[in-house]
C-alpha cells in the first residue's frame, strides 16, 4: 500500500504562486507514475497534471498549460506542482495520486490511479 500526504495548500491572491507537495510511503516511488487532480465545490474531480515514473514526461490539462508544472524527486519519495499566475478558477482542493507503472500513459482519468491522498486546500481570492 502506498501512502500519499499532500500539503502546500493555502489562500494566496490571483496571480500569486504556490507549491504543493505529495509525500509517499509504503511503496517503491520509482515504481509508480504519478498525477495531481482537483476537485471544486460542486464538481466533479478532474485531471491536472501527470507525470511518468522517471520524472522524465509530463503532460496537463488544457486549462493549466504554461502555470502549473508537475515534476519528482525520486530520492525524496515526493511529487511537486508549482502553481503560477494563479487564478480563482484554480480555487480547489488538489489531490495526488498514483498508479503501478503501465503502458498507455498518459493517464488522465480517476479511475486510472490507485492510492490517492486526502486532498489540501487552495484557495485563490480575486
Amino acid at each position: 500500500q502506498v501512502q500519499l500526504v499532500e500539503s502546500g495548500g493555502g489562500l494566496v491572491q490571483a496571480g500569486g504562486s504556490l507549491r504543493l507537495s505529495c509525500a509517499a510511503s509504503g511503496g517503491t516511488f520509482s515504481m509508480y507514475d504519478m498525477g495531481w487532480f482537483r476537485q471544486a465545490p460542486g464538481k466533479e474531480r478532474e485531471f491536472v497534471a501527470a507525470i511518468t515514473w522517471s520524472g522524465v514526461s509530463t503532460y496537463y490539462a488544457d486549462s493549466v498549460k504554461g502555470r502549473l508544472t508537475i515534476s519528482r524527486d525520486n530520492a525524496q519519495n515526493t511529487v511537486y506542482l508549482q502553481m503560477n499566475s494563479l487564478k480563482p478558477g484554480d480555487t480547489a482542493v488538489y489531490y495526488c495520486a498514483a498508479v503501478l507503472r503501465k503502458s498507455g500513459w498518459p493517464f488522465t482519468r480517476v479511475y486510472e490511479y490507485t492510492f490517492w491522498g486526502q486532498g489540501t486546500q487552495v484557495t485563490v481570492s480575486s
